[in-house]
């Protein structure tokens, strides 16, 4: 029997999966030194204890749909409106040269999963869910393409799987990266490590200097930021119109050469609406606005897929996944040391950005900022890489892998 939660069921039921996930995280040691975010923490819990019911006593629930894809476009839209294309002549070449380390890699990624996949019997299309669809994307990307997957392609599952890979790729991206690149600072000697004190004293000295700042570089201590309701009124008015534009593009597109999946259309808006805003208007968009309410919508969305995961849906598929997983985990390893690393200038600074890749192209960029930050606190600042590896992580590669995503499901 299945029980289906309504929009405000849902919402609290969300709320409260997010509060068990904070204290979780707050007081599990390893869920916070790896990254490990609140929704996911909270939901995977949930849907253990929905596993448990289901199997003793025949019964699950199911989220309200609207709600859920309403703040999964937010999420999306948030991206696309954080995208300033003029923040490209920062990054210079380095980031172009990164981005087609990045785009190359994702090709590789589902190369790899599509093609275990085969080997091993299964869809095809479970190898790109254990591809750059979870692994690349993350949680949100996960769980936009799952919802298409399961509905268009018929993929039982294909949202436990995207949630489980997703999560594997999350702990194992923090897990490679630092090590990785400590090796490779070690073995050509790129820098020397500081000690604790020495951290600490570059630390404090660094968050002196920004105390003021109204933005903090990534290398140095989080700072609090404070929003308005004018703002706050301002960005919900910006999110409605790429909402609305995505719904259009889809009606407009569907049946076309260019047809997309609307959370890609929503991301596109975000990003056409926030360049059109700053360069045409001079318009000054508030980034910690979009910010907040992106990563609240997030992590709404997160709990409430993980509140309807049917994890025993994944029985059949859970030996092969692993495999997959395995394989992706190498090939992560293996590319970073040699590509991006050698590609980026073989130095210091790419050893840094090899250490991010590895967190995004496994995870998050969260993940991928956490891992440089242990190099960077070990051996010195690197500007370069907490420049590009935000930039890339942050926008970009969405929209290089919804492109690439796109095209190979057009083949099957």
């Amino acid at each position: 029997m299945e029980f289906t939660f309504n929009a405000f069921y849902t919402l609290i039921a969300a709320v409260i999966v997010l509060l068990l996930g904070r204290f979780l995280v707050n007081h599990i040691d390893f869920l916070r030194r790896y990254n490990i975010p609140e929704p996911v923490a909270g939901g995977l819990v949930a849907a253990i204890l929905s596993l448990i019911v289901h199997n003793f006593w025949g019964y699950s629930i199911s989220t309200s749909s609207a709600l859920q894809t309403s703040f999964m476009l937010i999420f999306f839209a948030s991206i696309g409106l954080s995208a300033n294309f003029a923040k490209l002549k920062e990054g210079g070449v380095g980031l172009v040269i990164f981005l087609v380390c990045v785009a190359s890699f994702i090709v590789v990624q589902n190369f790899v999963g599509i093609s275990l996949a085969t080997l091993l019997g299964i869809d095809p299309l479970i190898g790109l869910i254990a591809g750059s669809i979870t692994l690349t994307g993350g949680h949100g990307t996960a769980g936009a393409w799952g919802e298409i997957l399961e509905k268009q392609h018929g993929i039982h599952g294909a949202l436990a799987l995207g949630m489980a890979s997703a999560t594997f790729g999350l702990i194992i991206g923090g897990i490679i990266g630092g090590p990785l690149a400590k090796l490779l600072i070690n073995r050509y000697q790129l820098a020397q490590s500081h000690t604790l004190a020495q951290a600490e004293s570059r630390d404090s000295q660094l968050h002196a200097e920004n105390d003021s700042a109204e933005f903090v570089p990534f290398e140095y201590p989080h700072q609090v930021r404070l929003i308005t309701a004018d703002n706050a009124i301002t960005t919900l008015g910006m999110f409605a119109a790429c909402l609305a534009f995505a719904e259009f593009m889809t009606g407009f597109s569907k049946g076309t050469w260019f047809e997309l999946p609307t959370f890609v259309w929503t991301l596109a808006g975000g990003v056409i609406l926030r360049n059109v805003l700053e360069s045409v208007f001079k318009v000054s968009i508030f980034d910690r606005a979009i910010d907040v309410f992106g990563n609240a919508s997030l992590s709404l969305y997160l709990a409430m897929a993980l509140l309807s995961l049917q994890l025993w849906q994944l029985t059949d598929l859970a030996g092969p996944l692993v495999v997959i997983l395995g394989a992706q985990t190498l090939t992560m390893a293996l590319y970073a040391a040699f590509v991006t690393f050698r590609v980026m200038g073989k130095n210091y600074d790419a050893a840094v950005l090899a250490a991010g890749h590895c967190g995004f192209g496994m995870g998050a960029t969260p993940t991928a900022v956490a891992n440089m930050q242990a190099i960077t606190n070990m051996y010195g600042p690197s500007h370069k890489a907490f420049l590009i590896v935000p930039l890339c992580g942050a926008f970009f590669v969405d929209l290089i892998n919804a492109t690439v995503i796109q095209f190979i499901l057009k083949l099957f």
